[in-house]
């Protein structure tokens, strides 16, 4: 017997299935996935979601914490955003970027408007890799330099330069891009540097950076690329200084600093941006993730005046057929209005303050497994270990068993190395942690080890 199937975005003839087995058997048949061995995977379904919820097909509900990839700041399907990209769709769905567009000009001086004095042109990208990729080609046109340094505990997206630029296993396989150095920066709690203190960290970490700047050849040094917060790498919260630190090298020996804000820009550190407060203020800025949760692919370079008014006369060599795209506008100027009407990222402060902060305590008191918390806003990571006296992390199979016990508790995790990222929309709701907290607490009492 066949039927038709409505399966939410039109309709698809297939056997009797329920729409759940229907999209699992699309996919598998289908859809080639990200990071994966492509025969072993079962990816969860997901239908639809408000807030922070999601649900499948059947009806069952999971409370993100996750944010999908660190990105629905907003939360799911909020109707100012859903509007705004709705209304412009009903007026103008693409033109060229070549073009003047109202919705672009109005995202783009949104933007500004949140960047430090300095700053008055974006370059709009389709994802938060281009506009890394972007910004390392700005940064070597203005210095005529080549080497990038990065940190080898980062990620910077999947495109050539990006990819090379990001120091975990991911590069390893795509060491295609040219001049490419990798540096070791802050993280204490597992110090390469044999700290004890933050100010060592900071300290030994800075006199580590110099000497690869001088080895390297510091006038052969483009750029220095940094999250401003590590994100996937483990929510490496800076120490006090280094930003500042870091900035002070790169002016003593002409070197162009670049911060990455893709995953921590836009409410998710309680700020705007997560470097605001430390007095550090870059040659260029990445966004994307947070400026619309990612309803509409976009990401961006927000760019120094000194560095744009390279380009008022010479050609800038890149570009992108979607850039600026009419919908991604529309989708960035509602949401950043709503943030700011709705008090978003101050919610996000709050909630770490009040709520994810303490409540991450009391879990790593109560359970040994747990070596460290560290996070601000709703950006935080549980580091979980077999003994906290050698901080030996974890084996994987204990973080699959973890992510299979979240789950059928109906919350929706972030899981990376021993690693549990608390990455909830801002818009989380006090009782809503407090649910998360419940089942984190539980699963850990667990006999994991």
């Amino acid at each position: 017997m066949v039927t038709d199937i409505d399966t939410g975005t039109g309709t698809s003839t297939d056997t009797e299935l329920g729409l759940n087995d229907l999209t699992t058997q699309l996919d598998k048949a289908h859809v080639f996935h990200s990071w994966s061995a492509q025969g072993a995977l079962k990816p969860l379904v997901i239908a639809g979601g408000l807030g922070c919820r999601v649900w499948d097909h059947d009806g069952r509900t999971y409370l993100d914490f996750s944010s999908q990839l660190v990105n629905v700041n907003i939360g799911h399907q909020h109707p100012a955003v859903i509007k705004g990209i709705i209304d412009q769709a009903q007026l103008l769905t693409t033109i060229a970027p070549s073009t003047a567009n109202l919705a672009r000009g109005e995202a783009a001086k949104r933007i500004v408007d949140r960047a430090p004095d300095g700053f008055n042109k974006v370059f709009f990208t389709n994802g938060g890799a281009d506009a890394n990729e972007n910004a390392i080609r700005m940064a070597r046109l203005h210095t005529g330099r080549d080497t990038v340094l990065s940190t080898y505990r980062s990620y910077h997206g999947n495109t050539g330069a990006a990819i090379v630029a990001t120091g975990d296993w991911r590069r390893i396989p795509n060491e295609f891009a040219r001049g490419h150095v990798h540096f070791f920066g802050p993280y204490l709690y597992r110090s390469e540097f044999w700290a004890t203190t933050p100010e060592q960290e900071t300290e030994r970490a800075l006199r580590h950076l110099e000497r690869v700047i001088q080895s390297e050849g510091a006038s052969s040094i483009a750029a220095v690329l940094l999250e401003s917060i590590p994100g996937t790498a483990g929510v490496l919260m800076p120490p006090p200084g280094y930003l500042a630190g870091v900035r002070e090298l790169c002016d003593r020996y002409g070197i162009m600093l670049i911060l990455d804000e893709v995953m921590v820009g836009f409410g998710r550190t309680g700020r705007w941006f997560a470097f605001d407060g430390t007095g550090v203020v870059p040659d260029l800025i990445t966004f994307a993730k947070g400026v619309n949760s990612g309803y509409v692919p976009v990401g961006g370079v927000i760019i120094s005046d000194a560095i744009a008014a390279d380009f008022d006369t010479t050609v800038f060599p890149g570009g992108l057929t979607y850039s600026g795209h009419p919908l991604a506008m529309a989708s960035i100027v509602a949401a950043l209005d709503a943030m700011a009407a709705e008090g978003i990222v101050d919610n996000a402060a709050r909630i770490g303050t009040d709520a994810i902060g303490p409540g991450l305590a009391a879990l790593k008191a109560k359970h040994p497994i747990i070596g460290e918390v560290r996070g601000e806003g709703v950006f935080w990571a549980i580091e979980l270990v077999a003994d906290r006296e050698t901080r030996e992390p974890v084996p994987p199979a204990v973080m699959a068993r973890i992510k299979t016990e979240l789950l059928a508790r109906n919350l929706l995790p972030f899981i990376m190395d021993n690693r549990i990222h608390v990455v909830p929309p801002c818009v989380v709701t006090e009782s809503e942690v407090a649910e998360a907290l419940a089942i984190y607490d539980e699963v850990l009492s667990l006999d994991l080890l």
